[in-house]
């Protein structure tokens, strides 16, 4: 499954690139995250609780940040296995300036098995939007309320 990634963040591309790549701001962004542990350079061991339709349940996972070219592009690895299945995704995200904001792009590509991958497409979908807008939009409010007043 692949989604189109966009979203506009009040603040500048070095910005948003220093906060999605912070693992504390990470595990506050993400839905359901209860532990992140660094376990090599740009790599964490998560655990997330997803309480959405066919997906609910605990998930052991990996987290990988790679292809870092600050503030321009990072790709973000995810991996997660429970019992109702399996989630992999890989993310290619872009930053680009557009006056006092940041333009992010990209393609995300999903794998899901067990389970969840009955639940039907449509569906997996729909939650793979959701969260990841819930994610974008607490990201966005992690910036802001970071910056300097």
């Amino acid at each position: 499954m692949k989604l189109a990634i966009a979203h506009t963040f009040q603040a500048a591309p070095a910005q948003v690139f220093a906060a999605i790549t912070d693992p504390v701001v990470l595990q506050r962004c993400i839905d359901g995250c209860e532990k992140m542990e660094k376990t090599g350079e740009d790599a964490y061991a998560v655990h997330l609780k997803v309480g959405v339709a066919g997906m609910k349940g605990s998930y052991g996972g990996k987290v990988q940040i790679t292809d870092k070219k600050p503030p321009e592009s990072l790709t973000l690895a995810l991996e997660g296995k429970g019992p109702p299945g399996f989630v992999k995704a890989t993310a290619q995200m872009k930053f680009a300036a557009a006056g006092n904001q940041t333009e992010l792009s990209g393609e995300a590509d999903a794998t899901v098995g067990g389970l969840i991958a009955a639940v039907g497409s449509r569906l997996i979908e729909a939650v793979a939007k959701k969260m990841m807008t819930e994610f974008f939009t607490r990201l966005g409010a992690e910036i802001t309320s970071s910056r300097p007043s």
